[in-house]
């Protein structure tokens, strides 16, 4: 029994063995597939807080008065003037479709150009080679007049379902229709000549607005949103960012009826970009690296 008692004793510490080498690879591996899981999991929240394109820092340097009546639809620099178009909403009567200079000093329109606004929407303008081209929003129609005395001259069709933002790369018209594609228009056939998605790592960039080039590159409003988008013209690749949410803010505090942010010019003597937006009552001049 003794013999018996003992070959039992020594195969049971065996067993014993055996088992705890068994749960110790069991913990072992569990706990390097814990530490690789958690591994993969961190690589994957870093990826996830990664921004979609560079911030661009900029500053404000002035601020101009800007007519709280003015639903902002298109913004230029043209001769060292600036020019903006509006356009009349049912819902707001103290609006009106039009074109004109703005007196920087008072922020009133100097009305060049009105639209019949039970007919036409007045949406982005341009000025190219002596004249001046102004879309509509929803009646595919675009106007054509004579830069130096405002007269109508002609119209056109073009080939978008809606015409938003227009500027120009000083070759052709360039516009924006609220999607996430750009198109290029011959400015005396108006055929389209080229169309651009615009994108960035999140995927496409929808609701493209008021528009205008700065050194080589497009830069769009996005409708609905405190920032304007840096675009390449050649791939469509949104390139960086302007924040301007503590300018849509201050402009909201100043006057409650501010709308949307809408309108980047570029004065590409002096160097100067203003900012504004649908009834703000400021323009904002700000400075960025561009």
């Amino acid at each position: 029994m003794e013999s018996q008692s003992h070959l039992t004793y020594i195969f049971l510490g065996y067993l014993h063995f055996i088992m705890k080498t068994r749960l110790l690879y069991i913990f072992l591996s569990a706990l390097t597939a814990w530490g690789c899981k958690d591994k993969n999991e961190s690589t994957e929240v870093v990826a996830d807080m990664t921004p979609p394109v560079p911030i661009i820092n900029y500053a404000v340097t002035t601020t101009y008065p800007h007519d709280t009546t003015s639903y902002t639809e298109g913004f230029l620099v043209h001769e060292g003037k600036l020019f903006e178009s509006t356009g009349a909403t049912d819902n707001l009567p103290q609006t009106r479709s039009l074109f004109g200079q703005v007196d920087l000093a008072t922020g009133l329109i100097q009305v060049k150009v009105e639209l019949d606004g039970k007919k036409y929407f007045g949406e982005g303008i341009v000025f190219l080679n002596g004249k001046v081209y102004q879309l509509t929003y929803q009646t595919k129609i675009g106007f054509v007049y004579d830069a130096k005395t405002f007269q109508k001259t002609g119209e056109f069709t073009f080939p978008c379902e809606e015409g938003w933002g227009l500027t120009t790369d000083g070759h052709s018209l360039v516009m924006s229709d609220g999607t996430d594609t750009l198109t290029w228009l011959d400015p005396t056939t108006f055929g389209t000549v080229r169309k651009l998605a615009v994108s960035d790592k999140l995927g496409p960039v929808q609701h493209l607005n008021e528009l205008e080039f700065i050194n080589g590159y497009l830069y769009a409003n996005v409708y609905g949103r405190d920032y304007i988008v840096k675009i390449d013209p050649n791939s469509g690749a949104v390139t960086g960012k302007l924040d301007l949410s503590s300018v849509n803010s201050e402009a909201k505090t100043i006057y409650s009826g501010s709308m949307e942010m809408n309108g980047i010019a570029y004065d590409s003597v002096s160097g100067k970009v203003y900012v504004t937006g649908k009834m703000w009552p400021k323009v904002y001049e700000i400075n960025f690296p561009h």
